[in-house]
């Protein structure tokens, strides 16, 4: 599955390289449709959230701006007064350029400085809107548990796939990779699985509330890979810490110099660090490769009825398939998160060897 992911991304960046250079041999600069800007503005945060444009208006929801200044205190206001980008209002406005590119910097005597930045952007929005979709599903079906008996008849429908497959993680996931203390972790680990699918697909959703790209944003991933870090090394028995610092090997990779507690502690960062990018990295592939498919009917308008024909025809083809393998996606990576969470936390809470 990973290779012909990789093989469709190769082939989708070469039609782009391609309709891209016939483009800019064939129209003039002002009628390009620019697909990296497109994609960029998709998958990177924004303090609006842009619907759709008809004709030459852009439908957009402005989304509140909270900034703290050290000079002028706190500062509310709509993210209205900053665009189109470059707009200043109240003494900030957007950076189009420099270490602060897209974000609210304040204008002072020395140049431009980033204010402290709690403002509701688009990732934001989504994450809360997301998290209560979730809560809502759960609350929801333990409603209908409310007063049951186990031997009550099954639940149907919604809630009765809802059961099966929360007992599928837990069970074939959870139960398995953690072990008998599995009952200590399951909160968190089914909460962070539910809550990465959920995101990613609301994230394939194209239409508000979905559409954004909240798990492919890495502060996300990095919060979801710190609370395994801290369930694993905070809650490690003294088996999992002496196997660390301490490990049964030969007495030479351990004194004079510590060269196996060295990797084993250097492990302990990395392992996290993976949950993070391989989440992010995935998420933000597959939002980036749909895009870019999307664009090319666009960027094709102009070479003619033909071209644009055929290349619209196997844009939507493939922006289709990738939808679909998108929703598969979906799951897979909220699937190996948990997994690999799972057996991170089960590795710190190994018994002593007999």
């Amino acid at each position: 599955m990973n290779k012909l992911r990789y093989i469709l991304i190769a082939i989708l960046c070469l039609l782009t390289f391609s309709v891209s250079f016939a483009q800019t041999e064939e129209t003039p600069q002002q009628d390009q449709v620019n697909a990296t800007e497109i994609v960029k503005g998709h998958i990177t945060d924004s303090y609006e959230w842009h619907i759709t444009k008809i004709g030459e208006t852009d439908i957009v929801i402005p989304l509140p701006v909270i900034v703290y200044s050290g000079t002028t205190g706190w500062h509310v206001f709509s993210s209205s007064h900053l665009y189109p980008e470059g707009m200043e209002y109240e003494g900030f406005h957007i950076a189009t350029e420099g270490d602060h590119i897209g974000k609210i910097v304040e204008t002072i005597a020395e140049g431009e400085k980033k204010p402290l930045d709690i403002s509701i952007t688009k990732t934001v929005l989504s994450l809360l809107i997301n998290s209560l979709i979730l809560i809502l599903i759960i609350l929801g079906c333990a409603h209908w548990y409310k007063g049951k008996k186990a031997e009550d008849v099954a639940p149907k429908g919604f809630v009765g796939f809802m059961e099966m497959f929360i007992m599928m993680i837990e069970n074939d996931v959870i139960k398995a990779c953690v072990g008998k203390e599995y009952k200590k972790y399951s909160p968190y680990l089914l909460t962070a699985f539910f809550f990465i699918f959920v995101n990613n697909v609301m994230g394939i959703i194209p239409i508000f509330p979905g559409g954004a790209n909240v798990t492919g944003n890495i502060a996300v991933t990095l919060v979801l890979a710190l609370c395994t870090f801290v369930a694993v090394n905070v809650f490690g028995n003294k088996e999992y810490w002496k196997d660390i610092l301490w490990p049964e090997v030969p007495m030479w990779l351990k004194v004079p110099i510590p060269i196996m507690p060295a990797i084993e502690i250097f492990g302990i960062f990395t392992k996290p660090f993976a949950l993070m990018i391989r989440l992010f990295a995935n998420i933000t592939a597959g939002h980036s490769a749909i895009l870019a498919l999307v664009s090319i009917i666009f960027v094709t308008a102009t070479m003619g009825a033909v071209i644009n024909g055929m290349m619209s025809a196997i844009s939507i083809l493939l922006v289709i398939f990738m939808n679909c393998l998108e929703l598969l996606v979906a799951f897979i990576q909220a699937y190996v998160f948990t997994m690999l969470s799972s057996a991170f936390i089960g590795l710190s809470r190994q018994e002593a060897r007999k």
